[in-house]
């Protein structure tokens, strides 16, 4: 983690447009198609289905932000649902700010590999050979990636579209974690402190609109008015205009509107 903050700043001072581009395209893969549509939407709350083939493609992007593999991403995703803002929550921001930020990473426990612990709260992936592995190799893609870049672009495509991006993407996803339990909007009565924070969601994709999704776990679609924007949602949307995601599952309107008042 040290050697990843080091390799961002490090980045700073080596600007190029080039690095850049590669810096927005990978963010762009791992946070959208990896973190939003299938760590969280597909896999964790299975709010849509896809083909396993699109699901894996969709997988192995996520991976690419080195979070975890699917299986341990999910389960504590998962826990973080079921105790949500208690003790058991592995990433509570009643135990600071800090500890739901990146504490509960750096001094939490150790699950990325431990794929029989992992798959109790993910049944699902552990019946998955593909997720099995996938979670016990997570690294392969970001490796692969970097070697990629290495080779077309130098230490320079590297530093922006491995080190820079992904310790960027880390922190916006940790700020799901923490920011979108301190700071925000309520629209939805929830037992936790879930909050829609609107400069979270533009980092994420839509995954900022974190109350409205603790109230509607399964939705696909977390941005629930014409203003809260949500790029995630709108790939789903746009892989079922095309017959490749089906069942997706929305909240319905006037349902919403009943709830908020």
């Amino acid at each position: 983690m040290t050697l990843f903050h080091i390799g961002a700043v490090w980045a700073l001072f080596q600007f190029t447009w080039s690095g850049l581009a590669v810096f927005v395209v990978t963010y762009y893969i791992a946070l959208v198609y990896g973190i939003g549509m299938s760590y969280h939407r597909l896999l964790t709350h299975r709010s849509y289905k896809t083909p396993k083939l699109i699901e894996y493609f969709l997988t192995v992007c996520a991976t690419t932000a080195l979070e975890g593999g699917p299986l341990f991403w999910v389960a504590t995703h998962r826990r973080h649902h079921q105790h949500s803002d208690s003790d058991h929550d592995p990433h509570t921001p009643r135990h600071g700010a800090f500890w739901a930020h990146m504490g509960w990473i750096l001094f939490g426990q150790t699950e990325h590999n431990n794929v029989t612990l992992t798959s109790r709260y993910a049944p699902d992936l552990g019946k998955d050979p593909f997720h099995v592995w996938l979670s016990k190799y997570h690294w392969v893609p970001l490796t692969t990636q970097g070697i990629l870049l290495l080779v077309l672009g130098g230490w320079n495509w590297v530093l922006w579209g491995v080190f820079l991006r992904v310790t960027v993407g880390l922190h916006a996803t940790w700020l799901v974690n923490s920011a979108t339990h301190l700071w925000g909007s309520r629209r939805f009565a929830t037992r936790d402190d879930s909050k829609n924070n609107w400069w979270v969601a533009l980092l994420t994709f839509g995954e900022g609109w974190h109350n409205n999704h603790h109230a509607h776990p399964t939705s696909a679609a977390h941005g629930l008015a014409w203003y809260e924007i949500d790029v995630n949602y709108l790939h789903i949307r746009a892989l079922e205009l095309v017959g490749l995601a089906t069942d997706v599952r929305r909240v319905r309107l006037d349902e919403e509107i009943e709830l908020a008042a």
